[in-house]
């Protein structure tokens, strides 16, 4: 179950870098909800798809990596400071949930 211990999470460094990215994809997604409304050729719309998935995959990425060189490096420290290798395997477990749902 995913925790929300940390009051910064790594990625709110680059917070407004991840919501302007973010909002380019939501007028990626509009501009596809258009395309079909205008009925235009399945294979742009598939097109623009594609698109919308690598930028959402860059997007998940950049937020494993976040994960990785923050949330992990500091459960690793805890491990060590405090002898507790559960406190790292949990977070290699969340993480590696969160790959298997992204890869779905």
């Amino acid at each position: 179950m995913p925790t929300d211990e940390h009051v910064n999470h790594a990625y709110t460094t680059n917070k407004d870098a991840l919501l302007k990215r973010l909002g380019r994809i939501e007028g990626q997604v509009r501009g596809v909800a258009r395309m079909v409304d205008d009925e235009k050729y399945c294979i742009d719309i598939l097109t623009q798809i594609s698109a919308i998935n690598a930028a959402l995959h860059k997007v998940s990425l950049g937020l494993l990596e976040d994960h990785v060189s923050h949330c992990i490096v500091d459960a690793a420290a805890q491990s060590a400071d405090t002898g507790d290798n559960a406190i790292v395997a949990e977070k290699v477990d969340e993480m590696t949930a969160a790959i298997g749902r992204l890869l779905r």
